[in-house]
């Protein structure tokens, strides 16, 4: 059994904790994660209001004994509807997670206040010693060879070592973590654990697009490129993609690159040329426009899985591994 400083904490039985992945973060995926022994997270910045937060944790956490988290992006602590999401997240989840903005002592206590414990994703040394002070139970240090939005500059080993060395509380590592391989050097290297977000999009739970999925399959690290290119309604928000998916929007000819219904609001929703979303298997339109996250783990998508099967064989081959290396 992997037992780290992280799983001690959560009470997790494998140290793998799921990436918040907006709309592919929801109660099926997070629910799998969970119950296969690692953090299943569901991703709530993306919902209406506090009362479809509570609705959709109270359903997370019917389905599952296992450890859940709630993912929040861009939190403010001047935001009441912000905090009322804190509060509603910290009286229902074992961890809250925040990332992309300065850790916040304010957001930190309301964590703690409703029973749960707080995290914050870093992307550099100042960072991590910031959320430290501000009383958070453990970060992600997240390197520069991660999918999605990346906080930071560097690798994640050079990180690592700088955060490392710095702070006390238990370190996960993420950025281009897709193997038993890569969470083994991992915890190596020191770290208490890993944040995985690549392998879970192709996750049977996650329902993205089956031509995003067919995409990362065909993917090895260096299709990815580091980029700004899906900034639209969110500018310097660096972050790593498919190279097809930034030639296929910078090809595209036209506003409007898809669209999906939201049966909750009971409306089409559209999605602009190079705007950032989750591309979920409700999208129609021109899929090869639209963008394909990944981080630089993608080599390790070789087919749809099952996400309880993703965390075992990571942690199996890991596993096995230590015990080789010991």
């Amino acid at each position: 059994m992997l037992i780290t400083r992280f799983t001690e904490l959560v009470g997790c039985t494998v140290p793998i904790q799921q990436a918040g992945l907006g709309r592919f973060a929801f109660p099926p995926l997070a629910v799998a994660v969970a119950d296969a022994g690692g953090l299943g997270q569901v991703s709530i910045s993306e919902l209406a209001d506090p009362s479809r937060v509570t609705t959709m944790l109270d359903e997370t956490r019917q389905q599952t004994t296992g450890v859940i988290g709630a993912h929040i992006l861009g939190p403010d602590a001047e935001s009441e509807e912000d905090r009322a999401f804190i509060r509603v997240a910290a009286s229902r989840a074992r961890v809250v997670d925040f990332f992309w903005a300065d850790p916040d002592p304010a957001l930190v206590e309301l964590v703690h206040a409703g029973g749960a414990l707080a995290s914050w994703q870093v992307g550099s040394l100042e960072e991590a010693v910031a959320a430290e002070r501000a009383g958070c139970d453990f970060i992600i240090a997240q390197g520069i060879e991660a999918g999605g939005h990346v906080r930071g500059h560097i690798g994640l080993l050079p990180l690592l070592t700088q955060v490392l060395g710095a702070v006390q509380i238990p370190v996960l590592a993420a950025g281009g973590i897709g193997s038993g391989r890569a969470l083994a050097a991992a915890l190596a290297a020191g770290a208490a654990g890993v944040r995985v977000g690549t392998r879970f999009v192709a996750a049977q739970e996650a329902h993205a697009h089956p031509a995003y999925v067919q995409a990362l399959i065909a993917a090895q690290p260096e299709d990815t490129v580091y980029t700004e290119t899906f900034s639209y309604g969110w500018e310097h928000a660096p972050h790593r993609a498919l190279r097809s998916s930034v030639a296929g929007a910078e090809a595209f000819q036209g506003e409007i690159v898809g669209r999906r219904f939201d049966a909750d609001e009971n409306v089409w929703v559209e999605k602009h040329r190079f705007q950032t979303f989750s591309v979920t298997d409700e999208y129609t339109g021109a899929v090869e426009a639209m963008p394909f996250m990944a981080g630089e783990s993608v080599g390790g998508v070789t087919r749809v899985q099952p996400a309880g099967e993703i965390v075992r064989e990571l942690a199996e081959e890991a596993e096995e591994l230590l015990r080789r290396w010991a």
